[in-house]
């Protein structure tokens, strides 16, 4: 079981690195078989229907989005935590495009993310 200011912190490394485009302190934070499931994977992606698995996806899809969005960032608005997750509220903003409410929900254990999920309209 993790301390709810454990987990937060592992959001907000996250967001850090995310938005510093930081892929190997991202997958750092993640298992070696993490899963990620997320609706724009569905998009763009079509053939995994949301999810990928473990980190090479994990990097592929990210390295994808870096390139498809240069100026993508996200800003957290709201963490929820309890005993193994972690429920991260962020605005997701791209220059030229209008801002996204976005939430994240990432399941911990032994100090790494073992699955995330996005959540947005």
């Amino acid at each position: 079981m993790h301390q709810p200011k454990d987990l937060e912190n592992i959001a907000l490394q996250w967001l850090e690195a995310f938005n510093a485009r930081n892929l190997d302190a991202l997958l750092n934070l993640y298992a070696d078989d993490a899963e990620h499931f997320s609706p724009k994977l569905k998009v763009h992606k079509p053939e995994t229907n949301g999810l990928v698995k473990g980190k090479a996806a994990l990097r592929d899809w990210w390295e994808g989005a870096y390139l498809r969005l240069p100026t993508l960032n996200y800003k957290a608005t709201n963490l929820t935590a309890n005993s193994n997750r972690v429920f991260m509220e962020y605005i997701r903003t791209v220059e030229g495009e209008e801002d996204m409410a976005v939430a994240e929900l990432f399941e911990v254990k032994d100090g790494k993310i073992v699955f995330s999920r996005v959540y947005h309209g």
